[in-house]
């Protein structure tokens, strides 16, 4: 008799504990030996996803409890990765659905609840966090069930069952005054409540719905088999999204199984499988038998909302830090990274630049990163929206963005929003802070977090998801201030520094080397001026008391990754080194600039 399986997928928003949860569930279902050492945030194995705490790539776990196989899809929380979370539930039958015992109901819980309920999931709803001293579980299972009831929920799905949690703390219980000392209430509800897998009996039937890359056997399809079971030795057809057909054969089938993966021969109906040997597999391709080719209904692959232009590094610090510098390495990298990542879209845009369109500031910043590490130099121009033409008029991206916020920054942050063509859509009051939500225009999305944290103390809790294209809002002003730039070639002298400081705010600190057409201050005005950073304090035998100035040099604003990319304009870019992030103008010389300036105005 075939082992039952449960599929059940777990959906939050960002930093609502799923990774600490699907932890304790690896903990208790005792996947490691006694002796075995377990790591914290297992699943999120990327270093960025550790240093950053957010789930980036969608990740498949299997535990056996009570001789019933339930996979564990953990999916990423936060919106730019949104496309992974849209194809991932596919695969499952039930969804949990952590909310945050304080927070409550967050952008990303509603966009992913409601693919969920119209995927027909059931939905089993966990209050996590209990421990918080800010958790108020009874007011959040009300929003949780207004939020239910707003996205048109059947009754079936209405009637959801309630666990209130402590991820961290490694319990979970039906009622909130429990004994609190285990996992095992919430992995008895999965059986209960998430409905085992339908067999369906007859031709086999798979489809891909997230592709996983591997140097040695190339790209693996991760899915699950809908209908028959899949075997290693039938013959077998692959479907594209797009109707073409051609004979496909499995080298290898692996299921998944604890933490790993393990080599078997067929997959019974229900479960997921990765599949090997189909060299361009794509995401929506349908598996299908020979004699009986049936495709499944297409799965839909989000849009890229934001493209970034990739170039060569040309300063003159080129090639210092890095192992991979030409435009050969920057494309072969690129177009790698497609085959691992179908929302990214790579288009060649002249010899040395690529034009590579992603969902969102983070999803672009987070590949950037990726190949600073690995030895990747390169110049990154400003984020630009992508554009549609729809009856004649030009169409922009329009995001609803989310700010939680104490009740004294409420004015402020709604100034900044409505600077940003942003309007406000509603306003909730819980507590001392207000909860404010906006449709703004994905442009005005571009270095607002910086300016709200700013605004608000560094208290505004930002987050934003895309809602539809509409009409052009009109132009947004980016950035009211110029910049300083580096007149010449050298490391910074602490005494230039020192006169310069009322000019403006330092993103270098003293002795950093810099270079001609470099960024190195925002201005105190709104146009750039050029500085010169080498100048040193004239050496004489005539001292005075009175005549020396103490220096003091306030510390550097170093601006990460994402600050710069979110902070340039169309005149600049920002080099990306393994070692250093420095922002520059696009033309090195002065005499350049003010040229190109003439002719713009001309």
């Amino acid at each position: 008799m075939a082992q039952e399986i449960r599929n059940v997928a777990i959906i939050a928003h960002v930093d609502h504990g799923k990774t600490t949860l699907v932890d304790e569930i690896i903990k208790q279902a005792h996947l490691f030996r006694e002796n075995e050492e377990m790591a914290t945030c297992l699943l999120d194995s990327n270093d960025l996803e550790r240093e950053r705490g957010i789930t980036i790539l969608s990740k498949n776990i299997s535990v056996n409890y009570k001789g019933v196989k339930i996979n564990v899809i953990d999916t990423p929380g936060h919106s730019d990765f949104g496309g992974q979370v849209e194809r991932v539930l596919n695969l499952a039958d039930g969804v949990l659905l952590l909310v945050d015992a304080a927070e409550g109901p967050m952008p990303q819980t509603r966009f992913v609840l409601d693919k969920a309920l119209e995927l027909n999931l059931k939905p089993v709803v966990i209050i996590n966090k209990i421990d918080k001293p800010d958790a108020r579980p009874n007011v959040v299972h009300d929003k949780v069930f207004d939020l239910f009831v707003e996205l048109e929920a059947n009754d079936d799905q209405l009637d959801f069952p309630m666990l209130y949690c402590s991820g961290k703390d490694g319990w979970a219980d039906t009622v909130l005054d429990g004994p609190r000392d285990s996992m095992l209430p919430l992995m008895d509800a999965i059986l209960e409540h998430i409905p085992a897998p339908k067999v369906v009996e007859g031709p086999v039937q798979m489809q891909v719905t997230s592709i996983d890359y591997n140097d040695y056997v190339g790209r693996i399809g991760v899915g699950r088999v809908y209908r028959g079971t899949l075997n290693t030795k039938q013959p077998l057809i692959r479907i594209r999204r797009n109707g073409n057909k051609a004979p496909a054969k499995i080298k290898q089938l692996f299921t998944f199984e604890g933490l790993g993966r393990a080599e078997v021969e067929e997959v019974p109906c229900g479960d997921l499988c990765a599949i090997v040997g189909i060299l361009d597999i794509d995401i929506g391709d349908s598996i299908t038998c020979l004699e009986h080719p049936e495709p499944l209904p297409a799965i839909s692959i989000d849009e890229p909302t934001l493209s970034m232009t990739f170039s060569v590094n040309d300063s003159p610090f080129y090639g210092q830090d890095g192992r991979f510098v030409t435009s050969r390495h920057l494309r072969e990298r690129l177009l790698k990274e497609t085959e691992r990542d179908v929302a990214l879209r790579v288009e060649e845009v002249g010899g040395d630049s690529f034009k590579v369109s992603g969902r969102g500031v983070l999803h672009l910043s987070i590949l950037v990163e990726n190949m600073r590490r690995e030895g990747f130099e390169m110049s990154v121009a400003q984020p630009q929206v992508i554009y549609k033409e729809r009856h004649g008029k030009k169409e922009e991206p329009i995001e609803i963005l989310h700010i939680d916020v104490p009740d004294e920054y409420a004015g402020k942050v709604i100034e900044i929003a409505g600077m940003r063509k942003g309007e406000m859509v509603d306003m909730e009051q819980h507590g001392l802070r207000k909860t404010i939500r906006f449709e703004i225009p994905t442009r005005g999305l571009i270095g607002l977090r910086s300016k709200m944290l700013t605004a608000s103390a560094g208290e505004a809790i930002v987050t934003h998801r895309f809602l539809h294209y509409a009409p052009y809002k009109g132009p947004i002003q980016q950035r009211q201030n110029g910049v300083l730039i580096s007149q010449g070639k050298g490391a910074a002298v602490p005494f230039a520094i020192d006169g310069l400081q009322q000019r403006g705010i330092f993103f270098i600190e003293p002795g950093e080397d810099t270079y001609e057409g470099m960024i190195v201050a925002e201005h105190c005005l709104d146009n750039d001026l050029v500085v010169n950073l080498q100048k040193t304090k004239q050496l004489t035998n005539v001292r005075a008391s009175g005549s020396d100035r103490a220096m003091k040099i306030a510390p550097a604003q170093v601006k990460s990754l994402e600050e710069a990319l979110e902070y340039i304009n169309e005149t600049e870019l920002v080099e990306i080194t393994p070692k250093n992030i420095r922002m520059r103008k696009r033309l090195l010389l002065e005499h350049e600039r003010k040229k190109a300036s003439r002719n713009k105005a001309e």
